[in-house]
């Protein structure tokens, strides 16, 4: 595993010149993206009504039978600043989550994040953005969590700007 970010590392490196940040005023972004406190897939959205301002949503649901698991988030982005080959901005996202497990049964509760992260293009693919994101998590579903909030490649986010 470590391999293989190593390799996908090197490439994003090698490609950066390549990748173009892009001015987002007024559209509109779906995608997927993972950064709950227990790793659940989810559809994203993204609306930018300015240069340096968006705005995120987030939903994902699991119907397993004994192990439901359910999120539904919103969330603003500020654009600190743009470079030719990426957005770097910061944020902070809330959400409410409801999980389920045979042993502990339904819990419900929220999370909170303080997040920073950069979004880039790739020439050719103007209207697809690779996002990855970190920073701190409260989650309070069974008792109260902190924790970090760290994508790896593997984990970025994937979204189609109309």
């Amino acid at each position: 595993m470590k391999m293989k970010s190593l390799t996908v590392a090197l490439l994003a490196a090698f490609f950066s010149t390549t990748v173009f940040a892009k001015d987002l005023t007024h559209r509109f972004g779906l995608g997927i993206k993972n950064n709950t406190s227990q790793s659940l897939p989810s559809v994203a959205i993204v609306y930018h009504p300015t240069l340096d301002f968006a705005f995120t949503g987030g939903f994902g649901i699991d119907t397993k039978k004994d192990y439901s698991a359910f999120q539904l988030n919103a969330g603003v982005r500020k654009v600190i600043f743009t470079e030719s080959n990426l957005n770097f901005y910061t944020g902070a996202q809330a959400g409410l989550v409801n999980f389920e497990n045979p042993t502990d049964g339904k819990k419900s509760g929220f999370e909170i994040m303080a997040l920073f992260g950069t979004e880039f293009f790739f020439a050719g693919l103007d209207n697809l953005a690779f996002t990855f994101e970190g920073g701190l998590g409260v989650a309070s579903v069974k008792d109260v969590r902190f924790r970090t909030v760290a994508d790896d490649p593997f984990r970025a986010g994937l979204i189609f700007y109309f």
